[in-house]
């Protein structure tokens, strides 16, 4: 005889929230001790300590180091001299700046950033630290920093630092709802940083009369005849140019790749992202500027007088490792593929930057540990460069 089980009914599923506060017999048996648990976590009080992490966490702080580095990675490849009170002006100005920026976009995504597991923890989302006390802490480092910049530094870098601000939490938080071009302009934001380094020492962004583009062929195309140049006072401004490409393209194979691991919640937060849209054009645009990044170091880096054109044979390597996983990110497609990608971003950052500084023209490092002696000024060898008109 076949056992019928009663099904409960379905209104028996839905009870009052009251019977969570009352101990029912059946819980008093088997956990006699069991404390009832609250309906709601409450909020811990916001000591100095706390506050001081919750600013942390609303800078990014990893983002804002990145940003840093890269700005003074642009000074230490400027052949222009600079003091301690501009370094340091500028190191503190550009991470206000980035604060700022990242603040701002933050108070914007609320309720976008509640729908992703990756952002639910922060400080906004979880009530760590109101709405206005973080508009407050936007605005001040906002004006802080440009302030810091322009007092200290120069109006030149000022204006990138503030433009950096409203291009990242104006048109880049905007457009992600909107556009899929936002990825364009956010690599906008990620290169211009190192101008501010660049413009920091007193380097132009612009040519003219006054501050021509300087090409520095290799050894082999020259004769030897031109005048040799001294690199202290080059100001070239094909050198700004091909380090904010450098950060400009080398955004796309990051975030890309990223932004394909988490493009589920992208999806679910309704931000308009290639990765969502177009997998295989995501992809395709993540291998395109990785092939652009040969170029830009391999070629543009030494014909720009930034490094010797030893650095073109250092930085193939990297370069070859970093375009061979965007390849096969294009062709396959899959998570695996994107996160060799990824990995490979975080570390083809700085050791570029590394070996830049290590190859840079003009320094002589067995000269600078004490190896070997400086040349007779009127045997010393400097490279020849031409004008371009």
């Amino acid at each position: 005889m076949q056992r019928v089980v009663a099904r409960p009914a379905f209104t028996s599923y839905f009870f009052h929230n009251a019977q969570w506060r009352t101990q029912t017999r059946f819980s008093a048996k088997f956990h006699p001790a069991a404390p009832i648990a609250p309906t709601y976590k409450p909020l811990e009080a916001l000591t100095a300590p706390r506050l001081l992490k919750v600013y942390t966490q609303l800078a990014k702080t990893r983002l804002t180091v990145l940003v840093v580095l890269s700005a003074m990675s642009s000074v230490a490849l400027s052949p222009l001299p600079t003091t301690l009170p501009v370094l340091l002006s500028t190191a503190v100005g550009t991470a206000l700046c980035s604060a700022s920026a990242n603040t701002l976009n933050q108070i914007q995504e609320v309720p976008f950033d509640a729908q992703m597991a990756r952002t639910r923890a922060r400080p906004l989302v979880r009530r760590a630290i109101s709405p206005l006390h973080a508009t407050g802490f936007a605005i001040a480092t906002g004006i802080a920093g440009p302030a810091l910049l322009w007092t200290m530094v120069n109006p030149t870098t000022a204006c990138l630092g503030a433009a950096n601000i409203a291009l990242y939490a104006g048109a880049y938080t905007w457009m992600k709802r909107k556009s899929i071009a936002n990825t364009w302009v956010g690599s906008v934001v990620g290169g211009l940083p190192p101008l501010m380094g660049w413009t920091a020492c007193g380097g132009k962004l612009l040519p003219s009369a006054d501050n021509p583009i300087q090409l520095f062929l290799p050894p082999f195309l020259t004769d030897g005849t031109a005048p040799p140049l001294d690199l202290s006072l080059i100001d070239n401004p094909l050198s700004p140019f091909t380090l904010f490409m450098l950060l400009y393209c080398w955004q796309f194979p990051h975030f890309n790749s990223l932004s394909y691991i988490v493009r589920d919640s992208y999806a679910q937060a309704g931000y308009r992202m290639l990765s969502v849209f177009n997998p295989p054009k995501n992809a395709l645009v993540s291998l395109r500027h990785a092939l652009l990044l040969v170029p830009v170091l391999s070629i543009a880096a030494p014909l720009s007088g930034l490094t010797t054109w030893m650095f073109a044979l250092t930085s193939l390597g990297p370069n070859l490792i970093c375009v061979r996983a965007a390849w096969r990110f294009w062709r396959k497609g899959g998570e695996k593929e994107a996160r060799t990608v990824f990995q490979h971003s975080l570390w083809y950052l700085p050791v570029m930057l590394g070996l830049m500084m290590f190859h840079k023209q003009g320094m002589e490092w067995l000269e600078w540990f004490g190896v070997t002696k400086h040349e007779e000024e009127g045997k010393e060898k400097k490279p020849a460069a031409v004008t371009a008109n």
